[in-house]
């Protein structure tokens, strides 16, 4: 396992090829040889135990606080460790990962399965591992409040119990008192979706103990998971019917309250409340002290990437921070980029958790898929050089179709109509073509390559025909690129298998490996953005729409880490319902575009060229999207 041991006295220092440990310790808690700590330590002795730790509600309203069930695995030594945690609602009904693992006991009720890798690889290695059942949801008690106080408080009163800041039980009603003296108290949060979604509004308490969270695929702002600028998603649901799959007996009866108020406060127009501030955890990116590992799909529909950019850019600058963004739709690292990414996260929980000096922080913070299995690095995000620039729409030739240029045209229009039923691939497909549902400007051929970095706003102005009237928006990168496919979110399961960690009864470290699915397409959506005209003056306040009268309104586009390559165009596309994402409006209106007032500011890295004709394909090839209806992780 080691060449050769070296005790330091009072540190823990990185030397390559030695074994390093801490002084004092008879059983270390860990070692490092080659800058990584090393697996010293059995799994199979490692203790298992079920803490329930209550959380400071009383949310189901029996009289006693809400207490979540934190199932532990760590080293069987005397010396504190940190811990991992991942907090999740999955735990007894879809379960984790690619192959939805799920948690299981032995007949005295304790745990033996523990999704994922992490116990199996981190454990050994001198980490604990804490898998917690957000309140209302398995084992534990309470209510779910999807994403809100309650299961903020799931993953908070756990790092406040391991630095003894809050209580904890040996069962989930009465029972003794359990001490976590075991603990450094210091913690690491981690999950995808929904799990990663809390670790940032736990991060957002600014919490003591809380060195890093590695966010998946997470939620920042709730309100862009279920609704968009004034308008609501197709199948998403609401907070109440989400929560409803995976409450548990007790919370399904005795929650009717938290239920109403998350229904009353998600009307069904789109409207922006209180409630949804609640779930806001960018309000509170300002508090954050905790190391922050960002990992994103690009082509992710779940979890909208409007999520992690607005998350990044509210961060403080202080603080640590890395980002990885792939190709994928709503995929786990683990599953399209697994050896680097069990190294990587390796060394950042070895950084944050441990202190070990191993200059991670100072490597570069963001790693883009921009081909298929092809990485590329920057230094920092933003890239340095990045500058809003702003283009605007100007008419041609054609009905509908004109140019994207950096200064506005003369004064001009152009129109559509929505019929309720079209989508990005239908309003993409004819690029040079008049067609009655959108209109469509683009650059001309790049002569560099153009990096879109950033979150992209658009300000529309805009004339309906009806007193309802939804629209949507897209960035296009116009070109031929061999890409990851949608199907299966851009990898396929194989047969054989590739084992990280220790295996121990009931528990095995080996996962089926993946491959990329791959097409070669003509265009792809770099940003997409969708909102309800009636809110241009306010998300909170809709107003009544007069036929016929002119409108402005800003909104957002999704978060891009794009480059565009030379020879390619840039295109913006305006269009009505995506039928494939948004609700249709009551009335389906025609749209007329004052194009002179209507623009979209890009964060840019490049020149945009000058525009002399709107010629480009007559026909793209573009991949129909992969639209989920829930968030199962």
């Amino acid at each position: 396992m080691t060449r050769r041991g070296v005790v330091v006295a009072g540190l823990v220092g990185v030397l390559s090829g030695l074994l390093v440990v801490p002084a004092s310790a008879a059983v270390p808690a860990f070692a490092v040889a080659d800058g990584v700590t090393q697996p010293i330590h059995s799994l199979a002795d490692a203790v298992r135990e079920t803490v329930w730790v209550d959380i400071g509600l009383d949310l189901d309203a029996d009289g006693v606080g809400d207490r979540v069930a934190t199932d532990i695995i760590r080293p069987a030594v005397a010396e504190p460790v940190p811990v991992i945690i991942d907090a999740s609602p999955y735990y007894a009904t879809s379960g984790r990962g690619n192959e939805s693992e799920r948690k299981s006991y032995d007949s005295a009720g304790a745990p033996v399965k523990f999704p994922l890798f992490y116990d199996n690889y981190f454990v050994p290695r001198g980490y604990a591992v804490a898998l917690v059942d957000f309140s209302g949801s398995s084992r534990s008690t309470g209510c779910m409040d999807t994403g809100g106080r309650s299961e903020v408080a799931s993953g908070r009163a756990v790092i406040d119990w391991l630095n003894g800041r809050a209580t904890g039980y040996s069962a989930a009603a009465g029972g003794s008192v359990v001490s976590a003296t075991w603990s450094t108290g210091s913690a690491a949060m981690i999950g995808k979706s929904w799990d990663g979604s809390i670790t940032q509004g736990v991060a957002a308490t600014g919490v003591e103990g809380l060195r890093t969270i590695v966010p998946i695929s997470a939620i920042s702002s709730w309100y862009d998971w279920f609704r968009s600028d004034g308008v609501s998603f197709n199948g998403f649901g609401t907070p109440t019917s989400l929560a409803s799959g995976f409450e548990n007996a007790n919370a399904k009866s005795r929650c009717g309250a938290v239920r109403s108020e998350m229904t009353a406060g998600a009307p069904a127009n789109g409207d922006y409340t209180a409630m949804w501030q609640q779930r806001d955890y960018v309000r509170g990116a300002a508090n954050v002290r905790a190391a922050v590992f960002s990992v994103n799909g690009r082509a992710d529909l779940n979890v909208k990437p409007v999520n992690w950019g607005q998350w990044l850019d509210a961060l403080p600058a202080s603080v640590p921070r890395k980002l990885w963004l792939s190709q994928t739709g709503h995929v786990d690292p683990f599953d399209y980029r697994r050896a680097t990414w069990v190294d990587t996260l390796h060394r950042w929980f070895d950084r944050w958790l441990l202190g070990i000096q191993n200059g991670i922080e100072n490597e570069p913070r963001v790693s883009v898929e921009r081909a298929v299995d092809q990485w590329s690095d920057t230094a920092a995000w933003p890239p340095a050089g990045t500058r809003t620039q702003t283009l605007y729409p100007v008419a041609g030739s054609t009905a509908g179709v004109g140019t994207l240029r950096t200064t506005a045209g003369a004064a001009a229009s152009s129109s559509f109509t929505d019929n309720g039923s079209g989508t990005p691939a239908s309003y993409v497909a004819t690029p040079t073509a008049t067609s009655t549902r959108r209109v469509v400007y683009s650059t001309g051929p790049l002569t560099t390559d153009l990096r879109v970095a950033g979150v992209s706003r658009i300000t529309v102005a805009a004339t309906p025909s009806t007193s309802t009237a939804h629209l949507s928006a897209y960035l296009v990168d116009y070109g031929t690129a061999t890409v990851r496919s949608t199907t299966g979110e851009g990898i396929r399961t194989l047969t054989t298998e590739s084992c990280w960690g220790e295996d121990r009864p009931g528990d095995d470290a080996c996962y089926r490996d993946t491959a990329a699915t791959t097409t070669t397409v003509d265009a792809q959506v770099i940003a997409r953005g969708w909102a309800d005209l009636a809110n241009y003056a306010s998300l909170s306040t809709p107003r009544t729409l007069t036929p016929g009268t002119r409108y402005t309104m800003t909104f957002r586009l999704s978060t891009a880490d794009w480059t565009v390559p030379a020879g390619h165009r840039l295109a913006l596309v305006i269009a009505g319902t995506d039928s494939s994402m948004t609700t249709t409006p009551a009335q389906l209106p025609r749209v007329t575009i004052a194009l002179a007032e209507t623009s979209v500011q890009l964060p840019l890295l490049g020149t945009v060229p000058a525009a002399r004709s709107a010629a480009g394909p007559p026909t793209a090839r573009i991949q129909p999207d992969t639209v989920p209806g829930r968030l199962d992780g």
